[in-house]
């Protein structure tokens, strides 16, 4: 099975270092991470017998407080329009390097 090539990138460990670029601003990657962490919430609310409903909300929480980060703080366009499947998984590499202390709260 062949990786999904996205605009450029032979992989997402060469994406990450763009994508960490992309997210400058402190209060951007904290709107990340708030959106990061309240669809992880709401996962293991249905997980645990919540509404599957609230599932539909996961799109509007995760790139609610990420485009607010990029259209207001960052002042550029999410990457998620030319590399969605890299930036998906930069959301929740960003959320872990975050808990981490890898990278700046």
């Amino acid at each position: 099975m062949t990786a999904i090539k996205q605009s450029g990138f032979e992989s997402f460990a060469e994406f990450y270092p763009y994508y960490l670029q992309e997210h400058s601003d402190a209060t951007c990657r904290r709107l990340h991470f708030f959106g990061t962490l309240t669809v992880i919430g709401i996962v293991l609310a249905v997980v645990l017998g919540a509404s599957a409903w609230w599932l539909l909300a996961l799109p509007v929480v995760g790139y609610g407080f990420a485009w607010v980060g990029h259209y207001v703080f960052e002042k550029n366009r999410p990457a998620t329009f030319k590399h969605p499947f890299y930036s998906l998984a930069g959301d929740f590499v960003m959320f872990k390097d975050i808990l981490t202390r890898r990278i700046d709260w």
